[in-house]
């Protein structure tokens, strides 16, 4: 029997790929990567445009509380010290997120977390009293949901719109589960996230990606259901797969659904065009869900002036149709049971790995997907 080339064969360079490759390589371990797209790095690929790293898939803001994750990501390129303070605007008027007393003072003119709490939980009870009076004791929809989370005046500003835009759907017509909560923050702090580390690699994510796949045979333009590969058992000992369960599966069980987004990315011919990496725009008379100005991610103080010009990208929540790029897991009832019966079926498959968003129908962030190719090492 010809020994197999390859102890792994690895379908997309993302992320979950690539962690696997690097950790795999350290081991002496041979393998080859593959990925359809003409460039690695799955979502996180940046495109070099007048000098500044383009988020080409949508914003990657790299956040988390695990030291060990932070100090691997930092071993492989350093971070930067970026933190994540969107803004939010409604018919021109700007509010801070996360919801905190920036977010309230601007609202509502308090001053103290006293008087923004008496006024939350004024507006809560309000919606308490209006279910009540229709018979109802809990929340059916996501609009009732929110309110009793937070109260007309935030819902109305800064969630219903900008959610129905996501979602494509009234908030009345979608589930309340998907809000569970409603992070209040009851001081003046505009940290989106509570992680105790955040950043983003210097020179952009693809020096993390061309970090981690360092010394790993890797070929671009390689689509593994049309390519020789797909055959993988005369390649490689094992596969580890990245990409969409059900097209694995070629689709036995029906086509699992997902929420993608898209991008109209244009140069603006200034320095800075928004004072700000992501604005999140609220209402329904602005077509998009948000604008991200990339250099804002890398460029601090004088050096946002340094470069004369400046890269926007309008982003659109999009209806997804076969052969656009699937993003979010649409986890309902109907999908998550098709996912299941996918899920089952990879439990047979004892030389594969299933991995990551696409892999595995399941919404991650970037440094728990890190986090679990760690501990599948560390066994």
């Amino acid at each position: 029997m010809i020994m197999a080339k390859y102890d792994y064969l690895i379908v997309g360079s993302g992320l979950f790929g690539a962690t696997f490759a690097y950790f795999a390589h350290k081991q002496g371990k041979r393998c080859l990567v593959i990925d359809k797209r003409p460039q690695l790095g799955g979502n996180v690929y940046c495109e070099k445009i007048e000098g500044i790293n383009v988020h080409k898939y949508g914003a990657h803001i790299f956040h988390t509380s695990n030291k060990k994750v932070w100090d691997f990501v930092n071993s492989i390129v350093p971070f930067n010290r970026y933190t994540n303070s969107p803004v939010a605007n409604f018919h021109g008027k700007l509010y801070n997120l996360p919801f905190n007393m920036n977010t309230f003072a601007e609202l509502w003119g308090v001053r103290t977390p006293e008087e923004a709490q008496a006024k939350i939980d004024e507006q809560k009870a309000e919606a308490v009293a209006k279910m009540k009076a229709d018979g109802v004791t809990e929340p059916r929809n996501l609009e009732e949901q929110a309110l009793t989370l937070i109260g007309k005046d935030v819902y109305e500003k800064l969630i219903k719109e900008y959610t129905e835009k996501q979602w494509g759907r009234k908030c009345t017509e979608l589930p309340a589960f998907i809000i569970k909560r409603l992070p209040v923050r009851l001081v003046f702090d505009n940290n989106y996230f509570n992680d105790s580390y955040q950043g983003i690699p210097i020179g952009g994510y693809n020096k993390l990606i061309e970090g981690l796949l360092a010394g790993v045979e890797t070929k671009v333009n390689v689509d593994f259901f049309n390519s020789e590969y797909h055959d993988w058992q005369k390649y490689a000992d094992k596969l580890v797969y990245t990409g969409q369960i059900d097209e694995f599966f070629d689709y036995k069980y029906g086509r699992l659904n997902w929420r993608t987004v898209s991008f109209k990315t244009r140069v603006e011919d200034k320095p800075n065009y928004q004072g700000n990496a992501v604005v999140n725009y609220t209402s329904h008379d602005v077509p998009y869900t948000r604008v991200i100005e990339h250099k804002h991610f890398e460029m601090f103080g004088q050096q946002v002036y340094d470069n004369p010009k400046t890269v926007v990208s309008e982003e659109y929540s999009t209806e997804y149709k076969p052969g656009m790029e699937p993003y979010y897991p649409v986890n309902d009832t109907t999908n998550n049971s098709l996912a299941d019966k996918y899920r089952a079926e990879t439990a047979h498959q004892l030389d594969i790995i299933f991995g990551g968003r696409l892999a595995e129908y399941k919404y991650y962030d970037m440094a728990p997907i890190i986090e679990k190719v760690i501990q599948m090492f560390d066994k």
